[in-house]
């Protein structure tokens, strides 16, 4: 293959995150939820520079060429090429930033400075200030110091100039000379326990906001009472450190110490990225950037007044239904019956949970009863990602209290998850629970659960699979699927799979499920084996796959070897695509599109035609290498009919979606799909038709 059949990782990552953006200018999105769009792609943003640019960093720092994922990209040239793009990005944002404070306004919404406060609000802003904000504020001098301080990753700062007056002896000849001991430099920490944006009391029917940085501003002189300065200029200014783990191959230390200390030597990684408020004067940037210590491959942006604009994805509601997205209940799944035992029903029929459109109430009430029922004696599940006071949490903890057997993975190398994983693992290994730390060299994503009951002179199994993490917090903005299933195959091979995180030496052999680091891949290749087969007989031959990533490029090559024998392929991939369509005689039959709307798409679902009788997956994997070849991950067969037919609207309903859905293109563009359908918004449609299963 030739460059130009792959799409650079980063770069489609970049365009991805640019979809995002697209949200916050959509006029289809209501005001106040446009501004936490800016968050999102802001929050983002930071991720990528702490992971993807630092990997890229590491390579040009060690002269060596990266093969892969890169492709045939020489890592200088594309750091070079990353930077031109975000600083584009970043102008395009702070002009939809002014845009949507131009709307507000027109809403009796106003954001003020410290430039803009009336006379009547100077006394609550003052004393906010002095209760608030001044208790928690961080400032240091930093003329004298010798080492410069080790500022934190993604923290905001506010850096100050101040100009002091010349002693009388050195005026005169020296008056129009600047000299150093003229001048002051201080780092203002902006603090993360007061809230980014303070509401002052409203007048009439107009709101005001105000940033905190700005009340910090308004009271600079508070601040620095102690020096006699003639000019003061303050301009935030922010640094993104190296986010990748370096764990040492200390045989002593357990592994929740190496992962401890590799997570506390982040916070003092080299840094990847300099943002800076674009007013900055020169000397005062020089000087930061001598002292930081600021390298020629290390991505230096000039940006707007304010940075850390993740914090927009908390903006306040202020009340204002009418600026928001509409509030919908997550429902109850059609069938299954709200009070009762929930493993009698599951041992009946299979059924699947779709959240946010399903309530996630169903994962915990299955633990719950787990936990409480005497004929229940194991309870295994795998851990990645749990919410603050988690439910799945205590109700494993309960389930040891009434003597079950109770096993969880849990992965401590979750990224920006690892301190509080570790603080669950300390937890849960505290009351009891048997905790398995992975396997070594793979990071455990699967997403299972598996119990087993004495039902007479057998144990029945019970379980289920999912392609999101057990998070109630997450469950509300991340689509995700959950098949519950007694269906003992499957279960059975969901416990070769606990059995190999214990003993990873035997390699299991699986009918049904599809198993990573082992099979997925091949597994994959041969359904669309069969697909090419079908194509080439002049059968009809489809392929439909809804993932958040896509850049294996071995799996891309079987995909463009499938569309050649004219297999039609349909892919809806959220993020990463390194995947080129619409190649004539390569990827003609292959169309992509991407669904950025008001939830987070997560789902993993794979259908493969198979003659009109489909094969239908749900997995935790993307097809990414990491997750084929260096993750356990589970996919799952779905055999029941209803089931089958209810993932295959749901696709359908995600492909037909000509409001929020776009194309993605040779050319790494995402244009809005307009479609000559009716209007269909699919996130919308798809709450719709779960209701209606429900009233029908």
């Amino acid at each position: 293959m030739t460059k130009n059949q792959y799409i650079n990782r980063e770069i489609s990552w970049l365009r991805f995150n640019e979809r995002v953006l697209q949200e916050s200018a959509d006029p289809n999105t209501p005001l106040i939820e446009r501004f936490r769009f800016l968050g999102i792609f802001s929050n983002n943003l930071d991720e990528f520079f702490k992971v993807r640019y630092a990997t890229v960093k590491r390579v040009v720092d060690a002269g060596a060429k990266l093969k892969g994922a890169l492709g045939d990209e020489k890592p200088k040239a594309l750091l070079a090429e990353i930077t031109s793009i975000v600083i584009a990005q970043q102008k395009k944002s702070l002009e939809i930033l002014n845009d949507i404070e131009l709307e507000l306004e027109g809403k009796n919404i106003f954001l003020i400075n410290e430039k803009e406060v009336r006379a009547d609000q100077a006394a609550f802003i003052s004393d906010y200030f002095t209760q608030k904000v001044s208790p928690v504020l961080m400032t240091i001098i930093l003329n004298d110091l010798t080492d410069f301080p080790t500022l934190k990753d993604t923290a905001a700062y506010l850096a100050v100039k101040m100009t002091l007056p010349l002693e009388e002896s050195e005026a005169g000849a020296l008056s129009r000379i600047r000299r150093k001991k003229d001048l002051r430099y201080a780092l203002i920490e902006i603090p993360k326990s007061v809230n980014r944006f303070v509401v002052l009391p409203s007048e009439g029917d107009k709101q005001y906001i105000m940033m905190l940085d700005d009340i910090i501003r308004f009271n600079l002189d508070k601040i620095f009472n102690m020096f006699t300065y003639t000019k003061i200029a303050a301009h935030m200014i922010k640094i993104t450190r190296d986010a990748e783990l370096d764990m040492d191959n200390d045989l002593s230390k357990s592994f929740i110490e190496k992962i401890y200390e590799s997570v506390e030597e982040r916070k003092i990684s080299d840094p990847v990225r300099f943002v800076y408020d674009m007013s900055i004067e020169k000397d005062t940037l020089k000087f930061l950037k001598d002292k930081m210590k600021i390298e020629g491959t290390d991505s230096v942006i000039p940006g707007g007044r304010y940075h850390n604009r993740r914090d927009y994805m908390s903006f306040p509601s202020l009340g204002r239904e009418d600026l928001l997205y509409s509030k919908t209940t997550p429902l109850p799944v059609k069938g299954v019956p709200p009070e009762g035992s929930l493993l009698q029903y599951i041992a009946e029929k299979d059924f699947l949970q779709y959240t946010p459109y399903h309530t996630f109430s169903y994962i915990t009430r299955f633990l719950k009863e787990a936990a409480l029922d005497p004929k229940v004696k194991t309870i295994k599940i795998t851990v990645y990602r749990l919410a603050n006071n988690s439910q799945v949490a205590a109700s494993l903890i309960n389930a040891v209290k009434n003597g079950k057997q109770v096993t969880v993975q849990i992965e401590l190398q979750a990224r920006f998850d690892e301190h509080a994983n570790i603080e669950y693992a300390e937890k849960l290994q505290a009351e009891g629970v048997k905790l398995i730390f992975g396997v070594r060299g793979l990071k455990v994503h699967s997403k299972i659960c598996l119990i087993e009951r004495e039902e007479g002179t057998n144990l029945k199994r019970y379980g289920f699979v999912s392609t999101g993490n057990f998070n109630e917090s997450t469950a509300r903005i991340y689509t995700d699927y959950t098949l519950f299933t007694a269906h003992d195959p499957i279960l059975k091979e969901l416990d070769k799979v606990f059995d190999f995180f214990e003993t990873t030496y035997k390699i299991h052999k699986y009918k049904h499920l599809i198993v990573s680091p082992h099979y997925t891949k091949n597994v994959f290749k041969k359904l669309i084996d069969k697909e090419i087969a079908f194509a080439k007989a002049g059968k009809e031959a489809s392929i439909k796959i809804k993932m958040n990533s896509f850049t294996s490029y071995k799996m891309i090559d079987k995909l463009y070897e499938a569309s050649r024998a004219g297999v039609k392929i349909q892919l809806i991939i959220r993020g990463i695509c390194c995947l080129v369509p619409g190649i004539p005689g390569m990827s003609e039959n292959i169309e992509v599109i991407s669904v950025i709307d008001k939830f987070l798409e997560h789902t993993r679902l794979f259908i493969f035609g198979n003659d009109n009788d489909p094969k239908i997956y749900i997995s935790s994997a993307d097809w990414m290498t990491r997750n084929l070849d260096y993750r356990v991950e589970v996919g799952c067969p779905i055999y029941d009919t209803d089931i089958k037919k209810e993932l295959i609207d749901t696709f359908n309903m995600s492909w037909e979606d000509n409001t929020k859905s776009r194309w993605l293109t040779d050319q790494q563009e995402s244009p809005y799909r307009k479609l000559e359908s009716a209007p269909l918004r699919s996130q919308f449609a798809m709450y719709d038709y779960y209701k209606n299963q429900l009233e029908n």
